[in-house]
Formats: C-alpha cells, structure tokens, sequence
C-alpha cells in the first residue's frame, strides 16, 4: 500500500505505537497536546460520552460519523475510526468506508460480530462466518478512495470460538486484503504471544483496563512485535470516576470548593479549546474593517 501517516507514525515510535481512545473532540485535542502520534475513535466511548448508552449496537453509522466529524475538525493527527461490523454486507460496508474516509479518517476498523455487536469484553458475543467478513474487507479495500487508509480487522471469535479460531480468522483476513489485524480480548499473556507469532501484517492490541486482557508495557508489546497498542476507553473512565464522585460531593456539601485544586483553570481549558486564535482572527477582522 501507499505510505500511511499511521504507519509513518509506527515506525516514528520505534515499532509500536501507543494509541488513546476518545469519543469527544475535547480529549482528542488533549491526547494530541500530550504528543499522541495517532487518535482513535472509539464506539464505545462515542456510545457512553455522546449518547449515554452501552456498546450493545445502539449506535450506528451516523453518530460514528458524527464523533468523527468532530474530531477530525480540530486535531490534525491521523484518526482511526472504529466502524463496527460496517453496518450491513458488502454495499453498506463500502459506503460506510466511503463516508468515513470523506471525514477525515486514515484508518477504518472493522469487526467480525453479528449485528447486534457488544463490547468486546462484554458475554454473549457471537461472530459472523469467516466468508461474510473476507467479502467486507474485500469490499473496504475496493471503496478506499485513499489507497493509502488502513483497513483494521478485528475478530472476536477468541470468546465463542477460541484462541486458535481467532488466529486462523486473522490470518485469512490478512490475506482478504487487511493491513492490520486486531484479535480482541486474548486472556493471557501466552496468547498474546501466539498472537504475535502466528498472525502477519500490522498487529492491534487492545487494553481495556479490568477487561480480560492483561495489561502489559509499550516495551513488552514492542518485543512481542504488536505496532498498534489502544486505549480505547482509558480517558472516559477516568473521567465518569471523577465526575461521579464530584457530583455527590458538590450536591451533599454544596460547593466545589474541595475539588477546584483537581480542576483545570478556565484559562487552561480556554486555551486546549484554541482561545487564542479564535481572539487573533476576531481582532484582525476588526482591524481590518476600521481601515
């Protein structure tokens, strides 16, 4: 494929990339500010931040696009885009790629679940035949106006069907025409390493924090040969924790006082949300219109 600003920026980070999830523009802007080489969107906290519901399939195309569009309108890091099962066979994935590519996105990650798709943490996933999932990546490659976007696939098959099915799915969507592979929620560190062993292409690990997988460092992904490391839904945590908590506090005390040192200042929010050049430009126009 074409040279990829998203694996331009793996090889930047020595082979392994670590990528923050975000469903807001707001961490978007903050990971990017952090030094984030690549930003993902992901379902679930564009689920939980935007809508307030689970990653159960109770979203679809429109608001992933919505978060995308969002996004993409004020970092200028490549995006990958977490697009589910594609919504539909061959002709809604296409369009579904289409569109997302049209916003801004640079990667595209594709599942392998049947509609309704969970979390892939959660019980009870269940996962399309291999031959349905060959024929959406064949059809993500072909509708990929940018040669140069990553297609992601991603198989949960690890929870119904086992560690060996999972690989034997990656491997093939690989040779479907994927650029990367993602197997979600191995639950081991052996696993992992099988992973890394027996699957080509770009590999994807998934860190979801009290999930099934366990967590391990940058360095012990980089020396098991994973590129892409995600955290998809870190920041959203982090945050419903804290505004929980300062909720029942400020309703049963009533005042923010004890929480003001944990708060960013208004001029800090103000300037992660570009102040400054929304000032400058305000201020030239008007000094141009008093000439």
């Amino acid at each position: 494929m074409p040279e990829s600003r998203i694996v331009r920026r793996i090889a930047e980070a020595g082979g392994t990339l670590v990528v923050p999830g975000a469903g807001t523009p707001l961490e978007a802007l903050a990971a990017e500010r952090a030094g984030a080489g690549v930003v993902y969107v992901s379902g679930y906290a564009t689920a939980a931040w935007r809508h307030g519901v689970p990653d159960i399939g109770l979203i679809a195309l429109a608001e992933i696009a919505e978060s995308l569009a969002a996004v993409t309108s004020v970092v200028d890091v490549p995006v990958i885009v977490d697009a589910d099962t594609g919504y539909g066979d061959v002709v809604n994935v296409a369009k579904t790629v289409e569109r997302l590519v049209a916003l801004g996105a640079e990667g595209i990650q594709l599942e392998d679940q049947t509609w309704p798709k969970r979390c892939g943490h959660l019980r009870g996933k269940t996962v399309e035949p291999t031959e349905v999932m060959e024929r959406k990546i064949r059809a993500a490659v072909r509708a990929r106006t940018d040669a140069s976007t990553l297609v992601i696939a991603r198989t949960d098959a690890r929870a119904p069907l086992g560690i060996d099915e999972a690989i034997e799915r990656a491997r093939r969507y690989h040779d479907a025409g994927a650029d990367a592979l993602f197997i979600d929620a191995p639950e081991s560190e052996g696993e992992l390493e099988r992973i890394a062993a027996d699957v080509p292409g770009i590999l994807v690990a998934n860190m979801s924090e009290s999930g099934l997988t366990p967590a391990l460092s940058r360095e012990r992904f980089r020396e098991m040969g994973f590129g892409i490391v995600l955290y998809p839904t870190s920041s959203l945590r982090i945050a419903a924790d804290a505004f929980t908590r300062f909720f029942a506090d400020l309703l049963a005390s009533g005042t923010s006082s004890a929480w003001t040192g944990e708060m960013a200042t208004l001029g800090q929010l103000n300037e992660l949300v570009g102040i400054a050049a929304a000032e400058a430009l305000e201020q030239s126009v008007l000094e141009g219109s008093a000439r």
